[in-house]
C-alpha cells in the first residue's frame, strides 16, 4: 500500500480533483455540484490518507476499509476521487450523463470502488452501522467511514442506528456530517433546525469532534486523532462550504444542483488553476 500523502499534497490532490469535477459536471449537464464541492476535501483525506486496504487491484480485499456515501446526491465528487485513486478510467468517467453509462445520478455498486447502493437519505449510516459490527462479529480489524449531509439529518432513521451503535460499542465506525448548512429547501436551520449536533450526539454515547472541513490540514489532523479503541463510535461534525473553491458558488444555495454554463464552466476552472499553480511551486 502506498503511504498516506502529507496534507499539502492533498490539498494538491484536491484542487486537482475539483477541476475535473467542475468539468465533468459541466458536460454531463447535471450533479449537485455545490455539496460536491463542499465534501471534496473529506473525500480526497480519506481516499489518499486515512482509509487503509484500499487497492483497485482487489477492490474486494476482505480487510479493507469501507466508505458509504450516505449523501448519495453527491456521487460526482465520489467519481472523481474513484477516478484519481485508479478505480475508474477517464474515458468511463467522462461518460457520465451519456444513455448507457454505469455511471448514475447515485452510487451504484456497478461502479468499482463503491460498496453499496445508497442515496436513500437516512439509510447511509444504518449500513455502516451493519458493516462495523460485522468486522467486530468477525474479528476483523477494517474500519467504516460514513459521509453524512446536515440535511439528510432530519431522518430518523439515523438516529436509532447512532443508538445501535452506542449499543455494540462500535469504536471501528466513523460518521461524518458534511456541515455546509444549505439543503435543497435553504439554510438547515430554517428547515429542520439541527443544532446542537454536539450535544445531541453526545447524548447517544459517541465521542464528537470538530473540524474545518475545508482546510486540508484540520481534516487530516482530525482523522489521524480517532481513538480507535476507546468503545465509542465516532462523529465528526465537518464545517464546510457549499461551492467551496468556486467563488460564485460558495454559500450559495441554488447550487445545491446548479447546472453551469460554459462561461461559468471557464471562470470556476480558471479559479482552480490558479490554485494549483500555486501549489505545485
Amino acid at each position: 500500500m502506498p503511504s498516506p500523502l502529507p496534507a499539502k499534497a492533498l490539498q494538491l490532490l484536491a484542487e486537482r480533483n475539483r477541476k475535473r469535477l467542475v468539468e465533468v459536471v459541466y458536460k454531463a449537464k447535471a450533479g449537485h455540484i455545490g455539496g460536491d464541492l463542499s465534501c471534496l476535501n473529506i473525500l480526497t483525506a480519506l481516499y489518499f490518507h486515512t482509509l487503509q486496504g484500499i487497492d483497485p487491484s482487489c477492490p474486494k480485499a476482505p480487510d479493507r476499509d469501507r466508505f458509504v456515501l450516505s449523501k448519495g446526491h453527491c456521487v460526482e465528487a465520489l467519481y472523481v476521487t474513484l477516478e484519481a485513486k485508479g478505480f475508474l478510467a477517464s474515458e468511463v468517467l467522462d461518460t457520465l450523463g451519456c444513455f448507457g453509462s454505469i455511471l448514475s445520478g447515485h452510487p451504484t455498486i456497478e461502479v468499482p470502488g463503491i460498496e453499496v447502493n445508497s442515496g436513500a437519505l437516512g439509510h447511509g449510516l444504518a449500513i455502516g452501522v451493519g458493516m462495523a459490527l460485522a468486522a467486530k462479529m468477525d474479528k476483523k480489524d477494517y474500519r467504516t467511514f460514513v459521509l453524512m449531509g446536515d440535511g439528510e439529518q432530519g431522518e430518523g432513521s439515523i438516529y436509532e442506528a447512532a443508538m445501535a451503535a452506542n449499543r455494540y460499542h462500535l469504536d471501528n465506525l466513523v460518521a461524518i456530517i458534511d456541515r455546509n448548512h444549505l439543503q435543497i429547501s435553504g439554510n438547515t436551520e430554517d428547515v429542520m433546525p439541527l443544532d446542537s449536533i454536539r450535544d445531541r450526539w453526545t447524548a447517544f454515547g459517541w465521542e464528537v469532534a470538530e473540524m474545518n472541513g475545508d482546510d486540508m490540514p484540520d481534516i487530516v489532523n482530525t482523522f489521524d486523532a480517532i481513538d480507535y479503541h476507546n468503545r465509542k463510535p465516532h462523529l465528526i461534525i465537518a464545517e464546510t462550504t457549499k461551492g467551496y473553491g468556486v467563488s460564485f458558488m460558495e454559500g450559495i444555495a441554488k447550487w445545491h444542483h446548479g447546472v453551469l454554463n460554459e462561461e461559468q464552466c471557464k471562470t470556476a476552472v480558471a479559479e482552480i488553476e490558479e490554485r494549483i499553480a500555486r501549489l505545485s511551486l
